[in-house]
């Protein structure tokens, strides 16, 4: 039978409680996987199943050593991790002249310093086994631009600069670095944007639709594969319907 090799393998995934996240959690159970996710607050919600449970962890992405006591737990409670997904991310959009300073800080603390949180207390761990998989989730707006989101696209952009440098340095280690950037997914993000907005983009995509979260989450799949995707890294894997390419 074959396998994508994810079986009994610890996987740490930011913001897994709900939309992209929580269906990369379930896929990841699915798939054998032993799954540690963040959730912000305490009020959090799996959108999902939950095959098998997963270790839910409080942790807020921009706290680095809330991050570091995560990691901590994850290895105590689970074992060494093979792959981490660094997923979380927030939108607070304004044309540029009216975005405020608060909420431009905001969207890089999540975005980009959460990513570099996120990474980091399990890179040497990695490095010391020889193996290890890193998937971050980037946008089709860090490689295009998207009106009113300067803030969310030049976090999603730094993220690919980030992981095609990390992958170059990892590589000598047997770990690999590779982005998911999603296009327009069917989210909890999007569910909010005007029917005539949803329309005008819906018109731009080939498909002619949005994609589903399980698109994006069977390429995380991929990417995190030790089988699949053994010799992929520092690459970009587009799941947008050709919207962007």
């Amino acid at each position: 039978m074959l396998s994508l090799g994810l079986e009994d393998k610890v996987i740490f995934v930011t913001g897994g409680n709900r939309g992209i996240g929580a269906t990369v959690v379930s896929l990841l159970q699915q798939l054998g996987a032993k799954v540690a996710y963040t959730y912000r607050s305490s009020n959090h919600y799996y959108d999902g199943d939950l095959p098998n449970g997963a270790l839910p962890i409080e942790a807020d992405v921009t706290d680095a050593a809330a991050l570091e006591a995560a990691a901590r737990q994850v290895e105590e409670k689970l074992g060494p991790v093979y792959g981490v997904v660094a997923n979380a991310g927030i939108t607070k959009d304004n044309f540029y002249p009216k975005l405020t300073h608060d909420d431009w800080d905001a969207v890089i603390d999540v975005n980009l310093k959460g990513v570099n949180h996120t990474i980091k207390p399990f890179i040497s761990g990695m490095y010391e086994r020889g193996e290890g998989s890193l998937v971050c989730v980037s946008s089709i707006s860090g490689e295009r631009g998207n009106v009113g989101q300067t803030n969310y696209a030049a976090t999603k952009a730094a993220v690919i600069g980030f992981v095609k440098s990390l992958a170059r340095e990892a590589a000598r280690y047997g770990v690999r670095a590779n982005v998911v950037s999603p296009g327009f997914i069917e989210t909890d993000m999007t569910k909010g944007l005007p029917d005539k907005v949803k329309d005008k983009i819906t018109a731009e995509i080939p498909f002619r639709r949005f994609g589903k979260p399980e698109d994006v989450a069977w390429a995380v799949a991929f990417l995190l594969s030790p089988i699949a995707s053994n010799y992929v890294t520092g690459e970009v894997l587009r799941v947008n319907g050709a919207h962007h390419t």
